[in-house]
Protein backbone atom coordinates (compact mmCIF):
# COMPACT_ATOMS: atom_id res chain seq x y z
CA UNK A 1 0.00 0.00 0.00
CA UNK A 2 2.83 2.39 0.91
CA UNK A 3 4.65 1.58 -2.35
CA UNK A 4 1.49 2.18 -4.44
CA UNK A 5 0.95 5.46 -2.60
CA UNK A 6 4.50 6.53 -3.51
CA UNK A 7 3.89 5.61 -7.19
CA UNK A 8 0.61 7.57 -7.29
CA UNK A 9 2.20 10.65 -5.70
CA UNK A 10 5.21 10.48 -8.07
CA UNK A 11 2.91 10.16 -11.12
CA UNK A 12 0.68 13.05 -9.98
CA UNK A 13 3.67 15.36 -9.45
CA UNK A 14 5.32 14.66 -12.83
CA UNK A 15 4.05 11.71 -14.88
CA UNK A 16 6.78 11.97 -17.53
CA UNK A 17 9.50 11.82 -14.88
CA UNK A 18 7.78 8.89 -13.13
CA UNK A 19 7.02 6.96 -16.36
CA UNK A 20 9.77 4.29 -15.88
CA UNK A 21 8.54 3.63 -12.31
CA UNK A 22 4.93 3.43 -13.54
CA UNK A 23 5.80 0.95 -16.34
CA UNK A 24 7.85 -1.26 -13.96
CA UNK A 25 4.98 -1.23 -11.42
CA UNK A 26 2.35 -2.17 -14.04
CA UNK A 27 4.55 -5.04 -15.34
CA UNK A 28 5.20 -6.27 -11.77
CA UNK A 29 1.46 -6.26 -10.94
CA UNK A 30 0.64 -8.06 -14.22
CA UNK A 31 3.16 -10.86 -13.63
CA UNK A 32 2.27 -11.25 -9.96
CA UNK A 33 -1.40 -11.68 -10.96
CA UNK A 34 -0.39 -14.02 -13.82
CA UNK A 35 1.71 -16.27 -11.52
CA UNK A 36 -1.06 -16.30 -8.91
CA UNK A 37 -3.72 -17.34 -11.46
CA UNK A 38 -1.47 -20.03 -13.01
CA UNK A 39 -0.59 -21.45 -9.58
CA UNK A 40 -4.21 -21.57 -8.38
CA UNK A 41 -6.20 -22.31 -11.57
CA UNK A 42 -3.69 -24.06 -13.85
CA UNK A 43 -5.88 -27.17 -14.29
CA UNK A 44 -8.99 -25.09 -15.11
CA UNK A 45 -7.07 -22.94 -17.62
CA UNK A 46 -5.61 -26.08 -19.25
CA UNK A 47 -9.10 -27.66 -19.43
CA UNK A 48 -10.52 -24.46 -20.97
CA UNK A 49 -7.94 -24.42 -23.78
CA UNK A 50 -7.78 -28.21 -24.27
CA UNK A 51 -10.43 -28.32 -27.11
CA UNK A 52 -8.40 -25.78 -29.08
CA UNK A 53 -5.20 -27.72 -28.39
CA UNK A 54 -6.79 -30.98 -29.61
CA UNK A 55 -8.09 -29.28 -32.75
CA UNK A 56 -4.64 -27.82 -33.54
CA UNK A 57 -3.00 -31.24 -33.11
CA UNK A 58 -5.61 -32.81 -35.38
CA UNK A 59 -5.17 -30.20 -38.12
CA UNK A 60 -1.42 -29.65 -37.62
CA UNK A 61 -0.31 -31.69 -40.69
CA UNK A 62 -1.75 -29.22 -43.22
CA UNK A 63 -1.67 -26.19 -40.88
CA UNK A 64 2.16 -26.25 -40.58
CA UNK A 65 2.50 -26.07 -44.38
CA UNK A 66 0.11 -23.12 -44.51
CA UNK A 67 2.12 -21.33 -41.79
CA UNK A 68 5.43 -22.05 -43.58
CA UNK A 69 4.03 -20.81 -46.91
CA UNK A 70 2.64 -17.65 -45.24
CA UNK A 71 6.00 -16.99 -43.56
CA UNK A 72 7.94 -17.42 -46.83
CA UNK A 73 5.52 -15.21 -48.82
CA UNK A 74 5.63 -12.54 -46.08
CA UNK A 75 9.46 -12.51 -46.08
CA UNK A 76 9.61 -12.32 -49.90
CA UNK A 77 7.08 -9.45 -50.03
CA UNK A 78 8.88 -7.62 -47.22
CA UNK A 79 12.23 -8.06 -48.99
CA UNK A 80 10.78 -6.68 -52.25
CA UNK A 81 9.31 -3.56 -50.59
CA UNK A 82 12.36 -3.05 -48.35
CA UNK A 83 14.78 -3.42 -51.27
CA UNK A 84 12.77 -0.88 -53.29
CA UNK A 85 12.94 1.60 -50.40
CA UNK A 86 16.45 1.05 -48.99
CA UNK A 87 18.53 -0.57 -51.74
CA UNK A 88 19.78 -4.09 -52.39
CA UNK A 89 22.33 -4.44 -49.55
CA UNK A 90 19.74 -6.22 -47.38
CA UNK A 91 19.46 -8.97 -50.01
CA UNK A 92 23.10 -9.99 -49.42
CA UNK A 93 22.34 -10.49 -45.71
CA UNK A 94 19.27 -12.58 -46.60
CA UNK A 95 21.38 -14.66 -49.01
CA UNK A 96 23.93 -15.14 -46.22
CA UNK A 97 21.24 -16.39 -43.84
CA UNK A 98 20.05 -18.94 -46.43
CA UNK A 99 23.68 -19.96 -47.09
CA UNK A 100 24.40 -20.61 -43.38
CA UNK A 101 21.23 -22.70 -43.00
CA UNK A 102 22.18 -24.79 -46.06
CA UNK A 103 25.75 -25.26 -44.83
CA UNK A 104 24.48 -26.42 -41.43
CA UNK A 105 22.11 -28.86 -43.15
CA UNK A 106 24.86 -30.27 -45.41
CA UNK A 107 27.24 -30.88 -42.48
CA UNK A 108 24.46 -31.93 -40.07
CA UNK A 109 24.97 -35.05 -37.92
CA UNK A 110 21.69 -36.51 -39.23
CA UNK A 111 20.54 -34.42 -42.26
CA UNK A 112 17.48 -36.59 -42.91
CA UNK A 113 16.24 -36.38 -39.28
CA UNK A 114 16.07 -32.57 -39.00
CA UNK A 115 12.90 -31.26 -37.30
CA UNK A 116 12.24 -27.96 -39.07
CA UNK A 117 9.94 -26.43 -36.44
CA UNK A 118 12.76 -25.29 -34.08
CA UNK A 119 14.81 -24.03 -37.07
CA UNK A 120 12.11 -21.92 -38.73
CA UNK A 121 10.53 -20.74 -35.47
CA UNK A 122 13.99 -19.80 -34.12
CA UNK A 123 14.77 -17.72 -37.22
CA UNK A 124 11.23 -16.31 -37.07
CA UNK A 125 11.73 -15.25 -33.44
CA UNK A 126 14.98 -13.54 -34.48
CA UNK A 127 13.13 -11.62 -37.19
CA UNK A 128 10.29 -10.59 -34.89
CA UNK A 129 12.71 -9.44 -32.16
CA UNK A 130 14.85 -7.68 -34.78
CA UNK A 131 11.89 -5.85 -36.34
CA UNK A 132 10.54 -4.81 -32.92
CA UNK A 133 13.93 -3.54 -31.72
CA UNK A 134 15.59 -2.24 -34.90
CA UNK A 135 12.66 -1.07 -37.05
CA UNK A 136 9.95 0.17 -34.67
CA UNK A 137 10.46 3.47 -32.87
CA UNK A 138 9.02 2.15 -29.59
CA UNK A 139 11.24 -0.97 -29.60
CA UNK A 140 14.35 0.99 -30.55
CA UNK A 141 13.65 3.65 -27.91
CA UNK A 142 13.06 1.00 -25.21
CA UNK A 143 16.32 -0.85 -25.91
CA UNK A 144 18.21 2.42 -26.34
CA UNK A 145 16.84 3.54 -22.95
CA UNK A 146 17.81 0.19 -21.40
CA UNK A 147 21.30 0.51 -22.85
CA UNK A 148 21.72 4.01 -21.39
CA UNK A 149 20.44 2.84 -17.98
CA UNK A 150 22.87 -0.10 -17.97
CA UNK A 151 25.75 2.20 -18.91
CA UNK A 152 24.78 4.58 -16.08
CA UNK A 153 24.39 1.66 -13.66
CA UNK A 154 27.81 0.21 -14.55
CA UNK A 155 29.49 3.57 -13.95
CA UNK A 156 28.76 3.17 -10.22
CA UNK A 157 31.66 0.66 -10.20
CA UNK A 158 33.94 3.72 -10.62
CA UNK A 159 33.32 4.64 -6.95
CA UNK A 160 34.89 1.39 -5.73
CA UNK A 161 37.70 1.49 -8.31
CA UNK A 162 38.57 5.10 -7.41
CA UNK A 163 38.69 4.29 -3.67
CA UNK A 164 40.93 1.22 -4.14
CA UNK A 165 43.20 2.39 -6.98
CA UNK A 166 43.25 6.19 -6.50
CA UNK A 167 42.09 9.19 -8.56
CA UNK A 168 44.22 8.25 -11.58
CA UNK A 169 42.74 4.76 -11.91
CA UNK A 170 41.65 5.48 -15.51
CA UNK A 171 45.32 5.74 -16.53
CA UNK A 172 45.29 1.90 -16.42
CA UNK A 173 41.96 1.66 -18.25
CA UNK A 174 41.60 -2.10 -18.68
CA UNK A 175 42.85 -3.22 -15.25
CA UNK A 176 41.25 -0.54 -13.09
CA UNK A 177 38.21 0.57 -15.15
CA UNK A 178 37.01 -2.47 -17.13
CA UNK A 179 37.69 -5.34 -14.69
CA UNK A 180 35.96 -3.67 -11.67
CA UNK A 181 32.78 -3.60 -13.81
CA UNK A 182 32.94 -7.42 -13.99
CA UNK A 183 33.21 -7.58 -10.16
CA UNK A 184 30.28 -5.17 -9.69
CA UNK A 185 28.03 -6.96 -12.20
CA UNK A 186 28.82 -10.36 -10.67
CA UNK A 187 27.82 -9.03 -7.23
CA UNK A 188 24.50 -7.67 -8.53
CA UNK A 189 23.68 -10.91 -10.40
CA UNK A 190 24.36 -12.95 -7.25
CA UNK A 191 21.94 -10.72 -5.29
CA UNK A 192 19.26 -11.08 -7.99
CA UNK A 193 19.71 -14.87 -7.85
CA UNK A 194 19.28 -14.83 -4.08
CA UNK A 195 15.94 -12.97 -4.25
CA UNK A 196 14.80 -15.34 -7.03
CA UNK A 197 14.37 -12.69 -9.72
CA UNK A 198 16.84 -14.25 -12.19
CA UNK A 199 15.27 -17.72 -11.89
CA UNK A 200 11.84 -16.18 -12.48
CA UNK A 201 13.01 -14.16 -15.51
CA UNK A 202 14.92 -17.08 -17.06
CA UNK A 203 11.91 -19.34 -16.47
CA UNK A 204 9.58 -16.98 -18.35
CA UNK A 205 11.94 -16.55 -21.33
CA UNK A 206 12.62 -20.29 -21.40
CA UNK A 207 8.89 -21.08 -21.33
CA UNK A 208 8.29 -18.79 -24.35
CA UNK A 209 11.03 -20.55 -26.35
CA UNK A 210 9.76 -23.98 -25.29
CA UNK A 211 6.18 -23.19 -26.42
CA UNK A 212 7.11 -21.40 -29.67
CA UNK A 213 10.05 -23.55 -30.80
CA UNK A 214 9.01 -26.93 -29.40
CA UNK A 215 12.41 -27.45 -27.74
CA UNK A 216 12.70 -29.37 -24.46
CA UNK A 217 12.51 -27.54 -21.08
CA UNK A 218 16.21 -28.15 -20.24
CA UNK A 219 17.65 -26.70 -23.45
CA UNK A 220 15.11 -23.83 -23.45
CA UNK A 221 16.00 -22.83 -19.86
CA UNK A 222 19.76 -23.00 -20.52
CA UNK A 223 19.40 -20.92 -23.72
CA UNK A 224 17.35 -18.34 -21.80
CA UNK A 225 19.88 -18.37 -18.95
CA UNK A 226 22.76 -17.67 -21.32
CA UNK A 227 21.25 -14.26 -22.13
CA UNK A 228 22.10 -13.20 -18.58
CA UNK A 229 24.85 -15.50 -17.25
CA UNK A 230 27.94 -17.30 -18.58
CA UNK A 231 28.30 -20.60 -20.42
CA UNK A 232 29.48 -22.50 -17.31
CA UNK A 233 26.91 -20.92 -14.94
CA UNK A 234 23.73 -21.48 -16.99
CA UNK A 235 23.90 -25.33 -16.93
CA UNK A 236 23.91 -25.08 -13.11
CA UNK A 237 20.25 -23.96 -13.38
CA UNK A 238 19.31 -27.49 -14.49
CA UNK A 239 22.17 -29.40 -12.83
CA UNK A 240 20.03 -32.31 -11.45
CA UNK A 241 18.71 -33.11 -14.95
CA UNK A 242 22.02 -33.08 -16.91
CA UNK A 243 22.76 -36.83 -16.41
CA UNK A 244 19.41 -37.67 -18.07
CA UNK A 245 19.50 -35.43 -21.17
CA UNK A 246 19.96 -36.75 -24.72
CA UNK A 247 23.03 -36.11 -26.94
CA UNK A 248 21.09 -33.54 -28.97
CA UNK A 249 20.01 -31.71 -25.80
CA UNK A 250 23.60 -31.71 -24.51
CA UNK A 251 24.75 -30.28 -27.84
CA UNK A 252 22.06 -27.57 -27.56
CA UNK A 253 23.21 -26.72 -24.01
CA UNK A 254 26.80 -26.25 -25.22
CA UNK A 255 25.77 -24.34 -28.37
CA UNK A 256 23.71 -21.90 -26.29
CA UNK A 257 26.83 -21.17 -24.23
CA UNK A 258 29.00 -20.58 -27.30
CA UNK A 259 26.53 -18.29 -29.12
CA UNK A 260 25.86 -15.76 -26.33
CA UNK A 261 27.91 -13.69 -23.85
CA UNK A 262 27.54 -13.32 -20.07
CA UNK A 263 26.03 -10.22 -18.50
CA UNK A 264 29.23 -9.60 -16.52
CA UNK A 265 31.45 -9.22 -19.61
CA UNK A 266 28.68 -7.34 -21.46
CA UNK A 267 29.43 -4.44 -19.13
CA UNK A 268 33.12 -4.63 -20.03
CA UNK A 269 32.40 -4.42 -23.78
CA UNK A 270 30.07 -1.45 -23.22
CA UNK A 271 32.92 0.31 -21.38
CA UNK A 272 35.09 -0.12 -24.52
CA UNK A 273 32.63 2.14 -26.38
CA UNK A 274 30.67 -0.55 -28.27
CA UNK A 275 26.94 0.26 -28.64
CA UNK A 276 25.10 -0.94 -25.51
CA UNK A 277 21.72 -1.22 -27.28
CA UNK A 278 23.17 -3.41 -30.07
CA UNK A 279 24.99 -5.64 -27.56
CA UNK A 280 21.74 -6.10 -25.61
CA UNK A 281 19.82 -6.86 -28.81
CA UNK A 282 22.47 -9.35 -29.94
CA UNK A 283 22.34 -11.18 -26.58
CA UNK A 284 18.55 -11.56 -26.80
CA UNK A 285 18.41 -12.48 -30.52
CA UNK A 286 21.18 -15.11 -30.25
CA UNK A 287 19.21 -17.25 -27.75
CA UNK A 288 16.61 -18.57 -30.27
CA UNK A 289 19.34 -18.63 -32.96
CA UNK A 290 21.44 -20.99 -30.82
CA UNK A 291 18.58 -23.50 -30.53
CA UNK A 292 17.79 -23.22 -34.27
CA UNK A 293 21.45 -23.83 -35.24
CA UNK A 294 21.84 -26.63 -32.70
CA UNK A 295 18.75 -28.55 -33.81
CA UNK A 296 19.88 -28.21 -37.44
CA UNK A 297 23.47 -29.34 -36.77
CA UNK A 298 22.58 -32.18 -34.35
CA UNK A 299 18.88 -33.17 -34.73
CA UNK A 300 17.06 -35.02 -31.95
CA UNK A 301 17.01 -38.80 -32.57
CA UNK A 302 16.18 -39.99 -29.03
CA UNK A 303 13.17 -39.57 -26.74
CA UNK A 304 13.81 -36.79 -24.17
CA UNK A 305 13.32 -38.00 -20.59
CA UNK A 306 12.97 -34.59 -18.91
CA UNK A 307 9.66 -32.88 -19.76
CA UNK A 308 7.42 -30.24 -18.17
CA UNK A 309 5.27 -33.05 -16.77
CA UNK A 310 8.24 -34.33 -14.77
CA UNK A 311 8.12 -31.04 -12.83
CA UNK A 312 11.40 -29.34 -13.72
CA UNK A 313 12.78 -27.10 -10.96
CA UNK A 314 15.65 -24.58 -11.21
CA UNK A 315 18.50 -24.53 -8.70
CA UNK A 316 18.19 -21.96 -5.91
CA UNK A 317 20.79 -19.70 -4.31
CA UNK A 318 22.80 -21.27 -1.47
CA UNK A 319 23.42 -17.97 0.36
CA UNK A 320 21.48 -17.36 3.58
CA UNK A 321 20.88 -13.60 3.19
CA UNK A 322 21.33 -10.74 0.73
CA UNK A 323 24.66 -9.54 2.17
CA UNK A 324 26.12 -13.04 1.96
CA UNK A 325 24.88 -13.26 -1.65
CA UNK A 326 26.62 -9.96 -2.49
CA UNK A 327 29.85 -11.13 -0.85
CA UNK A 328 29.71 -14.50 -2.64
CA UNK A 329 29.12 -12.75 -5.97
CA UNK A 330 32.17 -10.52 -5.45
CA UNK A 331 34.30 -13.52 -4.36
CA UNK A 332 33.13 -15.60 -7.32
CA UNK A 333 34.23 -12.86 -9.72
CA UNK A 334 37.87 -13.16 -8.55
CA UNK A 335 38.41 -16.24 -10.73
CA UNK A 336 36.62 -14.63 -13.69
CA UNK A 337 38.60 -11.37 -13.43
CA UNK A 338 41.91 -13.24 -13.05
CA UNK A 339 40.97 -15.49 -16.00
CA UNK A 340 40.18 -12.48 -18.22
CA UNK A 341 43.37 -10.62 -17.21
CA UNK A 342 45.79 -13.54 -17.73
CA UNK A 343 44.13 -14.54 -21.01
CA UNK A 344 44.38 -11.01 -22.41
CA UNK A 345 48.06 -10.75 -21.35
CA UNK A 346 49.00 -14.17 -22.77
CA UNK A 347 46.98 -13.83 -25.99
CA UNK A 348 48.28 -10.33 -26.79
CA UNK A 349 51.86 -11.50 -26.15
CA UNK A 350 51.28 -14.58 -28.31
CA UNK A 351 49.69 -12.45 -31.05
CA UNK A 352 52.65 -10.06 -31.02
CA UNK A 353 55.07 -13.01 -31.39
CA UNK A 354 52.98 -14.56 -34.18
CA UNK A 355 52.83 -11.26 -36.09
CA UNK A 356 56.60 -10.84 -35.75
CA UNK A 357 57.27 -14.40 -36.94
CA UNK A 358 54.82 -14.11 -39.85
CA UNK A 359 56.30 -10.74 -40.86
CA UNK A 360 59.76 -12.36 -40.94
CA UNK A 361 58.44 -15.22 -43.11
CA UNK A 362 56.59 -12.72 -45.33
CA UNK A 363 59.76 -10.64 -45.69
CA UNK A 364 61.47 -13.64 -47.31
CA UNK A 365 58.89 -13.35 -50.10
CA UNK A 366 58.84 -9.51 -50.22
CA UNK A 367 55.57 -9.36 -48.25
CA UNK A 368 56.57 -7.98 -44.80
CA UNK A 369 52.98 -6.90 -43.95
CA UNK A 370 51.93 -10.54 -43.43
CA UNK A 371 50.20 -10.82 -40.01
CA UNK A 372 47.83 -13.17 -38.20
CA UNK A 373 45.01 -10.65 -38.75
CA UNK A 374 45.65 -10.63 -42.52
CA UNK A 375 45.49 -14.43 -42.71
CA UNK A 376 42.25 -14.50 -40.70
CA UNK A 377 40.86 -11.68 -42.83
CA UNK A 378 41.31 -13.71 -46.02
CA UNK A 379 39.79 -16.84 -44.40
CA UNK A 380 36.73 -15.08 -42.93
CA UNK A 381 36.27 -12.43 -45.65
CA UNK A 382 33.58 -14.40 -47.60
CA UNK A 383 31.64 -15.09 -44.38
CA UNK A 384 31.68 -11.41 -43.32
CA UNK A 385 30.64 -10.25 -46.80
CA UNK A 386 27.69 -12.68 -46.83
CA UNK A 387 26.46 -11.17 -43.54
CA UNK A 388 25.97 -7.89 -45.41
CA UNK A 389 29.24 -6.12 -44.52
CA UNK A 390 30.39 -3.70 -47.25
CA UNK A 391 32.97 -5.38 -49.52
CA UNK A 392 35.71 -2.85 -48.65
CA UNK A 393 35.07 -3.50 -44.90
CA UNK A 394 34.80 -7.30 -45.12
CA UNK A 395 38.60 -7.67 -44.87
CA UNK A 396 38.65 -5.80 -41.52
CA UNK A 397 35.61 -7.70 -40.14
CA UNK A 398 37.23 -10.98 -41.27
CA UNK A 399 40.26 -10.11 -39.14
CA UNK A 400 38.01 -9.37 -36.13
CA UNK A 401 36.27 -12.74 -36.57
CA UNK A 402 39.68 -14.43 -36.61
CA UNK A 403 40.68 -12.70 -33.36
CA UNK A 404 37.40 -13.79 -31.79
CA UNK A 405 37.62 -17.43 -32.95
CA UNK A 406 41.29 -18.18 -32.29
CA UNK A 407 41.82 -15.95 -29.24
CA UNK A 408 38.70 -14.40 -27.61
CA UNK A 409 36.00 -11.79 -28.14
CA UNK A 410 37.72 -9.40 -25.70
CA UNK A 411 40.53 -8.75 -28.18
CA UNK A 412 38.05 -8.47 -31.07
CA UNK A 413 35.80 -5.94 -29.30
CA UNK A 414 38.84 -3.94 -28.15
CA UNK A 415 39.96 -3.69 -31.81
CA UNK A 416 36.39 -2.85 -32.92
CA UNK A 417 36.18 -0.05 -30.33
CA UNK A 418 39.33 1.55 -31.83
CA UNK A 419 37.74 1.47 -35.28
CA UNK A 420 34.56 3.10 -33.89
CA UNK A 421 36.64 5.83 -32.19
CA UNK A 422 38.56 6.47 -35.43
CA UNK A 423 35.27 6.98 -37.32
CA UNK A 424 33.92 9.34 -34.67
CA UNK A 425 37.10 11.42 -34.84
CA UNK A 426 36.46 11.74 -38.58
CA UNK A 427 40.07 11.56 -39.79
CA UNK A 428 41.32 10.21 -43.10
CA UNK A 429 39.67 6.90 -44.02
CA UNK A 430 42.89 5.52 -45.57
CA UNK A 431 46.47 5.97 -44.30
CA UNK A 432 49.23 4.36 -46.43
CA UNK A 433 46.54 2.26 -48.14
CA UNK A 434 45.23 0.85 -44.83
CA UNK A 435 41.60 1.53 -43.95
CA UNK A 436 41.28 3.26 -40.56
CA UNK A 437 37.55 2.80 -39.91
CA UNK A 438 34.39 1.20 -41.31
CA UNK A 439 30.86 2.34 -42.12
CA UNK A 440 28.25 2.34 -39.33
CA UNK A 441 26.46 -0.58 -41.01
CA UNK A 442 29.62 -2.71 -40.97
CA UNK A 443 30.25 -1.81 -37.31
CA UNK A 444 26.71 -2.88 -36.35
CA UNK A 445 26.95 -6.23 -38.20
CA UNK A 446 30.40 -6.87 -36.64
CA UNK A 447 28.96 -6.15 -33.15
CA UNK A 448 26.36 -8.90 -33.66
CA UNK A 449 28.79 -11.40 -35.27
CA UNK A 450 31.31 -11.10 -32.40
CA UNK A 451 28.68 -11.41 -29.62
CA UNK A 452 29.42 -14.96 -28.46
CA UNK A 453 31.90 -17.13 -26.54
CA UNK A 454 32.63 -19.40 -29.56
CA UNK A 455 36.43 -19.64 -29.46
CA UNK A 456 39.05 -22.33 -28.81
CA UNK A 457 39.78 -20.98 -25.33
CA UNK A 458 36.14 -21.44 -24.31
CA UNK A 459 36.17 -24.97 -25.76
CA UNK A 460 38.36 -26.23 -22.92
CA UNK A 461 36.37 -24.21 -20.39
CA UNK A 462 33.06 -25.81 -21.47
CA UNK A 463 34.45 -29.36 -21.54
CA UNK A 464 35.99 -28.94 -18.06
CA UNK A 465 32.98 -27.13 -16.57
CA UNK A 466 30.28 -29.49 -17.87
CA UNK A 467 32.33 -32.62 -17.07
CA UNK A 468 32.60 -31.53 -13.43
CA UNK A 469 28.81 -30.97 -13.28
CA UNK A 470 27.82 -34.19 -15.13
CA UNK A 471 30.73 -36.72 -14.97
CA UNK A 472 28.57 -39.48 -16.50
CA UNK A 473 28.34 -37.46 -19.74
CA UNK A 474 32.12 -36.98 -20.09
CA UNK A 475 32.46 -38.86 -23.42
CA UNK A 476 29.39 -37.17 -25.01
CA UNK A 477 30.64 -33.72 -23.91
CA UNK A 478 34.09 -34.29 -25.46
CA UNK A 479 32.56 -35.68 -28.68
CA UNK A 480 30.07 -32.86 -29.20
CA UNK A 481 32.00 -29.80 -27.94
CA UNK A 482 33.72 -28.88 -31.24
CA UNK A 483 30.48 -29.26 -33.24
CA UNK A 484 28.75 -27.07 -30.62
CA UNK A 485 31.44 -24.38 -31.04
CA UNK A 486 30.91 -24.39 -34.83
CA UNK A 487 27.10 -24.23 -34.32
CA UNK A 488 27.56 -21.35 -31.84
CA UNK A 489 29.71 -19.44 -34.34
CA UNK A 490 27.11 -19.93 -37.10
CA UNK A 491 24.31 -18.85 -34.70
CA UNK A 492 26.18 -15.54 -34.18
CA UNK A 493 26.60 -15.20 -37.97
CA UNK A 494 22.85 -15.81 -38.46
CA UNK A 495 22.06 -13.09 -35.90
CA UNK A 496 24.43 -10.76 -37.79
CA UNK A 497 22.61 -11.58 -41.06
CA UNK A 498 19.23 -10.68 -39.51
CA UNK A 499 20.77 -7.45 -38.15
CA UNK A 500 22.16 -6.71 -41.63
CA UNK A 501 18.69 -7.13 -43.12
CA UNK A 502 16.98 -4.92 -40.53
CA UNK A 503 19.47 -2.29 -39.38
CA UNK A 504 19.00 1.29 -40.56
CA UNK A 505 22.25 3.08 -39.64
CA UNK A 506 22.36 6.80 -38.97
CA UNK A 507 24.94 9.23 -40.26
CA UNK A 508 28.24 7.62 -41.30
CA UNK A 509 30.28 10.80 -40.64
CA UNK A 510 29.90 13.28 -37.72
CA UNK A 511 27.91 16.39 -38.68
CA UNK A 512 30.65 18.93 -38.02
CA UNK A 513 32.91 17.16 -40.57
CA UNK A 514 30.07 16.67 -43.05
CA UNK A 515 29.03 20.35 -42.93
CA UNK A 516 32.67 21.43 -43.08
CA UNK A 517 33.01 19.67 -46.45
CA UNK A 518 29.53 20.58 -47.70
CA UNK A 519 30.86 23.11 -50.25
CA UNK A 520 32.49 20.25 -52.18
CA UNK A 521 29.45 19.31 -54.27
CA UNK A 522 31.30 16.53 -56.09
CA UNK A 523 31.13 14.54 -52.83
CA UNK A 524 27.88 16.00 -51.46
CA UNK A 525 25.15 16.59 -54.06
CA UNK A 526 22.36 19.03 -53.24
CA UNK A 527 19.93 16.14 -52.70
CA UNK A 528 22.13 14.53 -50.00
CA UNK A 529 19.87 13.17 -47.22
CA UNK A 530 22.85 13.20 -44.82
CA UNK A 531 23.32 16.93 -45.42
CA UNK A 532 19.61 17.60 -44.82
CA UNK A 533 19.67 15.54 -41.61
CA UNK A 534 22.71 17.43 -40.34
CA UNK A 535 21.08 20.81 -41.10
CA UNK A 536 17.93 19.70 -39.24
CA UNK A 537 20.00 18.58 -36.23
CA UNK A 538 21.92 21.88 -36.23
CA UNK A 539 18.71 23.89 -36.52
CA UNK A 540 17.14 21.94 -33.62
Amino acid sequence: TAYLAVVIVACSLNFRRALPLFVITVLAIFFICWDFLIAKYEDRIAAFFSPGDRYLKKQWFWLKWVLCATLIITIICWLIFDTTKRGSRQLISFGGLVMYVLLMLIFSKYPTRVAWRPVFSGIGMQFILGILILRTKVGFDVFNWLGIQIQTFLEYSDAGAKFVFGDKYTDHFFAFKVLPIVVFFSTVMSMLYHVGFMQWLIGKVGWIMHVVMGTTPVESLVAAGNIFVGQTESPLLVRPYLPYITKSELHAVMTAGFSTIAGSVLGAYISFGVSSSHLLTASVMSAPASLAASKLFWPETEKPLVTLRSGIQMAKSESKNLLEAASQGASTSIGLVANIAVNVISFLALLSFLDSALSWVGNLFDYPQLTFENICAYVFMPFSFMMGVDWEDSFIVGGLLGYKTFFNEFLAYERLSKLIQNRKKGGSMYINGVKQYMTVRSEVIATYALCGFANFGSLGLVIGGLTSIAPSKKKEIADGAFRAMVAGTVACFMTACVAGMLTVPGLEVPCHILLGNASNFTDFPTSSTELVECCQLLFT
